[in-house]
């Protein structure tokens, strides 16, 4: 598996250069376009999972600082180490597909072959429960009132399931989008401004501990390939959620320019990462004992999040199957996807399921649709010039969806 994430992650990365240089100014906008900061709150929001909130403090942090066991990390701080699982260079991913399902896809339509779009759908729906698996068993960690901090209690799986049926409601109408990304943006902002005040640590402390991520930006070259069967995990991770996230957001770029939306995807993002990493490594560091109210602060804006994933991926897998409210009528096409989503999440959650699985399917998916390209398509992709033409810049378009 390692041979073949690393040859997925030099494809990806040969592709993302092959796009910014060849349409650089190419101006690109999607089907239902919205400003800059709706549309980073969007990505933001849905290109990140519960899994933000839940690892650093609970897993992530204590193993990278136990260079004795794991000396692969020993080259720098563990700060660096989680900015460089989640932050800047791999958003790059995020770039490629976003780009592609906006300029590139609209002319090849490789996605709409039937069983490239049932495959991509199953990827879609797996990596979907996915985060509902990852919600739940980080869950008692954080809902420590309910259990002894370790173990799934029944009262989980309820919550989880609750969890899943209102993203199932949420997805009915797109105007949720929006509330959702924004909203829980802005939560999150208050959750980090809250941990930071009652931390202790001022501004310079901040600065000093932020500076720890210099390390991952001195070291960038030794984050492209795998460092340890974890980092391998993280990236076939990355590379199951790339392909469904370019389809959604790529529908809401606003008139960027293809070097722009690059940027915009690697920058942005990153900042609200590395200030949230930032504090909690401080806690880290100190031995700070997070109290109930931030465990159940921080639970909250993970729900939210876990909200904001399984709407904008539950969109997407029943448009492109046709499994619609408008079909099948509200309450039925709720119910459904509450079922069959949390019965796949409880299949990964048991370990019977494996996220990397799904992305070395992705990674199937990216060499199938270049060779078809270069088969089939060259000329056609080779004579972009712009977005196509029914995707005019009108910001309005998303008031009159659902």
């Amino acid at each position: 598996m390692t041979y073949l994430i690393s040859a997925g992650i030099l494809l990806a990365f040969a592709l993302v250069a092959f796009c910014v240089i060849k349409w650089w100014n190419l101006e690109v906008v999607g089907v239902t376009p919205v400003p800059l900061f709706t549309f980073i709150a969007i990505l933001f929001t849905s290109g990140l999972d519960v899994g933000l909130i839940m690892f650093p403090l609970a897993w992530d942090f204590p193993l990278y600082a136990d260079v004795e066991n794991n000396p692969a990390y020993g080259f720098t701080n563990p700060l660096a180490l989680e900015f460089g699982f989640w932050g800047f260079l791999i958003w790059g991913f995020y770039f490629l597909t976003t780009f592609y399902f906006c300029v590139i896809e609209p002319r090849v339509k490789f996605f709409e072959i039937p069983v490239v779009k049932w495959i991509n759908n199953i990827v879609i729906i797996g990596t979907c429960a996915f985060t509902g698996a990852l919600f739940l068993i980080y869950l008692p960690y954080y809902a420590t009132f309910m259990g002894d901090g370790e173990t799934v209690i029944p009262a989980f799986y309820v919550i989880t399931f609750l969890v899943i049926l209102f993203a199932a409601f949420s997805s009915t109408d797109i105007k949720y989008v929006r509330i959702l990304s924004l909203g829980s943006t802005g939560l999150f902002m208050v959750l980090i401004l809250g941990m930071w005040a009652y931390s202790g640590m001022g501004l310079g402390e901040f600065a000093g501990t932020a500076g720890n991520i210099g390390g991952y930006f001195s070291n960038i070259h030794k984050f492209v390939l795998p460092l340890t069967d974890y980092h391998e995990f993280y990236l076939f991770w990355w590379f199951a959620w790339s392909i469904m996230i370019g389809q959604f957001t790529s529908r809401f770029v606003g008139g960027l320019k293809t070097w722009q939306v690059l940027a915009a995807l690697l920058i942005f993002p990153s900042i609200p990462l590395g200030v949230w990493f930032s504090v909690l490594y401080y806690y880290h560091l100190n031995e700070i004992p997070t109290t109930l109210f931030i465990n159940v602060s921080m639970m909250v804006v993970g729900v939210v999040f876990v909200i904001n994933s399984f709407d904008s991926l539950i969109r997407l897998y029943t448009d492109n199957l046709n499994l619609t409210t408008k079909r099948f009528g509200k309450l039925p096409y709720v119910l459904g996807n509450a079922v069959v989503l949390f019965a796949l999440t409880v299949a990964f959650q048991s370990q019977w399921l494996q996220i990397q699985w799904i992305g070395a399917v992705v990674i199937g998916l990216y060499v199938s649709c270049l060779i078809y390209i270069f088969a089939t398509k060259r000329k056609e992709v080779m004579a972009i010039e712009a977005s196509p033409d029914e995707n005019d810049l009108d910001f309005s378009k998303i008031e009159a969806v659902h």
